[in-house]
């Protein structure tokens, strides 16, 4: 065969292929997760890993919307699985549809071995709450796109499922969300085609680094220092509610009180800087609330020694450039009034 030839008849084999675009633009940083493929002639253009954090995971369909407290409520309660986070947006530009994302997406799941917790396609009801209530979640990853991508799409192509593997080393969850568009739009970003949002929870127990710190060991602190600054106060990422694990430092500081009775304390926030002022500095005074309200409440202390204050990032012990630094600047500080 000619070298001509030959040429010509390659690149019409490759125009010929179903996923023309074979090499993926990524979003730089950006990966697939291990455990699962990506759909033929998919890009990533949406990206986060959290080392851990809780996950809300959707297993049935949608009861109602509670206005009280501003959540959605379902038949099934919400699974809580925390550990590892990755949370990865697909863009299948072109003809695809979320339907066919989708249900390849769960074809992989199950080769992996995975249950299928939900799937809204076999749920009749589905219709009446998808296109309004379709759990989004946070759309607050980094991203080429709009963070509303998923949100504008249109209506009718939603789809959502649940899925979880158990494993010797800590289950795994998983849960997809397919939308499609049906032109591109400049507003949001968007190609026409299918976009699916893969988000993986690998559950582990969190590895507890900081000890509690003891009545005396407070006492030693502030009489060196002026003030002793606290580890062992555990909150969820952006939420001030007190998770239980906080009982010992609790314990502790009103430990630390009723020894010292005329000891009066200022509870002081300290958050890092992942997030805008504004909002830190309303989180870490949340926080000091919860505190000196948990103090008061469940240890008797009286209300009049305590005063709460947030300082949001403005008073970091080490730098906010990575992770290990962070973690120094989350933390309660007590300070003497």
């Amino acid at each position: 065969m000619k070298p001509l030839k030959a040429l010509l008849l390659l690149l019409f084999l490759v125009a010929s292929l179903p996923f023309r675009d074979a090499v993926a633009v990524d979003l730089p940083g950006s990966k697939d997760h291990p455990l699962l493929r990506r759909f033929a002639g998919s890009e990533i253009v949406g990206y986060q890993v959290k080392r851990f954090d809780e996950y809300e995971l959707q297993t049935s369909t949608f009861s109602r919307y509670n206005f009280a407290t501003k959540k959605r409520e379902y038949v099934k309660p919400l699974l809580k699985p925390e550990g590892r986070l990755t949370r990865i947006w697909y863009e299948a530009a072109g003809d695809y549809g979320s339907l066919e994302i989708y249900r390849n997406y769960l074809n992989e799941l199950r080769a992996k071995g995975f249950v299928i917790l939900y799937d809204s396609k076999k749920d009749p009801a589905a219709i009446g709450w998808i296109n309004y209530l379709a759990p989004f979640g946070s759309m607050d990853l980094q991203t080429n796109r709009s963070n509303y991508v998923f949100y504008a799409a249109e209506k009718g192509g939603i789809c959502v499922a649940s899925a979880k593997k158990s494993r010797p080393e800590g289950d795994v969850y998983v849960q997809l969300i397919a939308v499609e568009w049906g032109k591109n739009d400049q507003v949001y970003k968007a190609k026409r085609g299918a976009y699916i949002a893969v988000d993986v929870v690998e559950t582990q127990p969190m590895v507890q680094k900081m000890v509690t710190v003891s009545a005396d060991q407070m006492t030693q602190a502030i009489t060196s220092t002026g003030r002793v600054s606290l580890y062992g106060i555990y909150f969820d990422t952006n939420k001030a509610d007190i998770k239980p694990a906080s009982a010992p430092a609790l314990a502790e500081i009103a430990k630390l009180m009723k020894s010292q009775p005329a000891l009066k304390l200022h509870v002081v926030g300290h958050t890092d800087n992942i997030g805008g002022y504004e909002f830190n500095m309303g989180l870490s005074k949340r926080r000091a609330d919860a505190v000196v309200a948990t103090l008061v409440r469940d240890h008797g202390i009286a209300a009049a020694r305590l005063a709460s204050n947030g300082v949001a990032y403005l008073a970091p012990v080490a730098p906010n450039t990575a992770e290990a630094g962070r973690a120094k600047n989350r933390r309660v500080e007590l300070v003497p009034r």
